[in-house]
């Protein structure tokens, strides 16, 4: 058998590539079982439906790793994937997968489809031997409704799932309407995966921050070129995927996401009809924001303004990591027009948040 994760993982500290950290250590056997299993199986398929799937208890018990953002949760499942030698391997972000299920069920319907989700859960779990899903959090009620038996259909076709998550499996959709509905997927959680907390005291994504500048001006082409490479080394430099958070029944997207990190243009968030729930449901989505491109504010992008006033005070309630790219340095953004003594408040909180040990 190739290496192991736990070999592959002490390779990349010797060389530097990785700081070792006694918590991601402690979780490597657990992805290593999982791995071993997977490879042990691989050209078993006996199906239960069209023989596309792999009996259910030849297959070994997922992962849902959870713990504090930026503890390395996704590195670590990111190395388990790239280095698990077996087709039939996806890894994608939970919202990514939620919107494509969402839009699974609403075909299913207009076709006619009595029981539009079995046709969704078959297509899904065709071919699919391991099931990578990156940061669940549910806080929608279409989302709640639909996993519990989803994921048992999942598990039934033999699927392996390993997520991560923020949350402990008990939090999710905590406080959602008709919760209790959704208590069952709980339980299936703890059922069918292993839950191991990643109880790291560091937060990496903070720290790659701490001292750099996070504060771009004036909106250039060399602004731009520095946000770029601050939004690689955050969000590992991987493929980023849109992220839609629904908000009472609202989509608010923001462009770009991949780690915890997420990048938008100030229009994005600031120049469309969203409000302080809205910019609530961001700042808990996100552990940095890369916000570029903030213009010069007056009386003429008067409503941007105050929108953008309600972000910054979500982020900095939340201790959101803002990287930004203005015209002008906080103190000179707002200089004349209605609001601009109130937004000296903004102006202090913006370079407060430039502080190398804030949100620390």
């Amino acid at each position: 058998m190739s290496e192991t994760l736990q070999e592959i993982y002490a390779a990349k500290v010797a060389a530097g590539e990785l700081t070792p950290d006694p918590a991601q250590e402690a979780a490597l056997p657990l992805f290593d079982d999982i791995r071993a299993g997977l490879i042990a199986t691989a050209g078993k398929k006996k199906g239960f439906l069209s023989g596309l799937f792999h009996k259910p208890e030849d297959m070994p018990k997922g992962l849902y790793l959870w713990g504090g953002v930026g503890r390395g949760k996704s590195m670590l499942m990111d190395l388990f994937v790239e280095h698990l030698p077996i087709e039939g391997k996806r890894r994608v972000h939970f919202h990514a997968f939620m919107q494509e299920v969402q839009e699974g069920l609403h075909q299913a319907r207009k076709s006619g489809e009595s029981d539009a989700l079995a046709p969704v859960g078959a297509r899904i779990a065709r071919d699919i031997r391991l099931l990578a899903l990156d940061e669940m959090q549910i806080t929608d009620i279409a989302d709640a409704m639909v996993v519990g038996r989803l994921f048992q259909m999942l598990f039934d076709a033999g699927v392996v799932v390993v997520t991560t998550s923020n949350r402990v499996p008990g939090d999710l959709y905590k406080d959602g309407l008709n919760r209790q509905l959704f208590l069952p997927f709980i339980d299936l959680i703890k059922e069918k995966l292993i839950v191991h907390e990643l109880a790291s005291p560091k937060d990496y994504r903070q720290h790659r921050l701490t001292g750099a500048q996070v504060y771009f001006t004036p909106a250039n082409a060399e602004a731009r070129r520095q946000i770029e490479t601050v939004w690689q080394d955050l969000s590992g430099g991987g493929e980023a995927q849109p992220l839609v958070l629904t908000v009472k029944g609202r989509e608010v997207v923001i462009p770009a996401y991949r780690n915890g990190v997420g990048r938008a243009r100030f229009h994005d968030l600031c120049g469309k009809m969203l409000g302080p729930a809205d910019y609530l449901a961001v700042a808990d989505a996100l552990r940095v924001l890369v916000l570029e491109d903030i213009p010069a504010l007056s009386r003429s992008n008067f409503n941007e303004a105050k929108r953008f006033v309600t972000l910054v005070d979500a982020l900095y309630e939340a201790h959101v990591r803002l990287v930004a790219s203005a015209a002008a340095e906080p103190e000179y953004l707002y200089l004349e027009g209605e609001g601009s003594f109130e937004f000296e408040r903004t102006a202090s909180r913006l370079r407060e948040m430039q502080d190398k040990d804030w949100g620390q």
